[in-house]
């Protein structure tokens, strides 16, 4: 039995069949995120780290195979696609791969089957890149979710694992509060106090038991991963020089 748990996101106009793959996938226990425009999927896929996509080719505004043209073009790194299409068409597929997806699934499918071939796909896309990312003590291992410190496993809640690889991926800039809200919930409005209480958790789990913070706040422009307290002098030069910060 396969015990891992993917974060996924499907781009989906049908809600009967973004309902069920949302029932079955997450009673496995993947967490998922849902777009139902072109548009909307694009900027999720590109403000997130997610193992893999699940794409519908026919979508409003932005079609799968734009989505997946433009995600192919603008993302920093690979993300794995499985596209979903209504037609068995063999000019649709040769369509869908020559622009970068990675696998293709005919309407109607098995859930059985689309999870199987999501670990499949994440699987063959993790044994080609490093899933591992080490800053000082502090060890993150994408493949598992898993957080270590000094040795010592975290007990992350998955916001503040969210958080934490969003710093760990930008890392040395800053992560502005305008950017990291955007990357954690899209366009959706949220409670102005909900990244707050977000980042107070993770500093309990991440910094209270150590020797020094690894959050720190930049005030008034957002926040960052430090990785030795004697960097300060470093952390403020580059600030000075132009991090990211768009909260202007």
């Amino acid at each position: 039995m396969n015990t891992q748990s993917l974060y996924i996101l499907v781009v989906e106009d049908q809600q009967s069949i973004a309902q069920n793959i949302a029932d079955y996938m997450e009673n496995k226990g993947h967490v998922l995120d849902f777009a139902t425009q072109g548009d909307q999927g694009l900027a999720l896929a590109l403000a997130n780290h997610y193992d893999l996509v699940i794409l519908d080719l026919n979508l409003p505004v932005m079609d799968g195979l734009e989505v997946c043209k433009q995600l192919r073009e603008q993302a920093n790194h690979h993300v794995p696609i499985i596209m979903l299409t209504a037609r068995d068409s063999i000019n649709d597929k040769i369509s869908g791969f020559t622009i970068g997806a990675d696998d293709y699934l005919t309407k109607p499918f098995s859930l059985e089957e689309l999870e199987v071939r999501c670990f499949a796909l994440s699987r063959r896309h993790l044994l080609q890149t490093d899933h591992t990312l080490t800053f000082d003590k502090l060890i993150i291992d994408r493949k598992k979710h898993q957080v270590t410190r000094a040795g010592v496993p975290l007990d992350l809640h998955s916001m503040g694992y969210r958080i934490l690889l969003i710093l760990a991926e930008t890392y040395p800039q800053v992560v502005s509060r305008s950017k990291l809200s955007q990357k954690l919930w899209g366009d959706e409005p949220t409670e102005s106090d909900a990244l707050r209480s977000h980042i107070y958790q993770l500093r309990n789990a991440l910094d209270k038991p150590f020797d020094y913070p690894m959050i720190k706040t930049m005030h008034g422009i957002g926040f960052l991963l430090n990785v030795e307290s004697s960097v300060d002098s470093d952390v403020d030069s580059k600030v000075k020089n132009g991090v990211q910060n768009d909260d202007k």
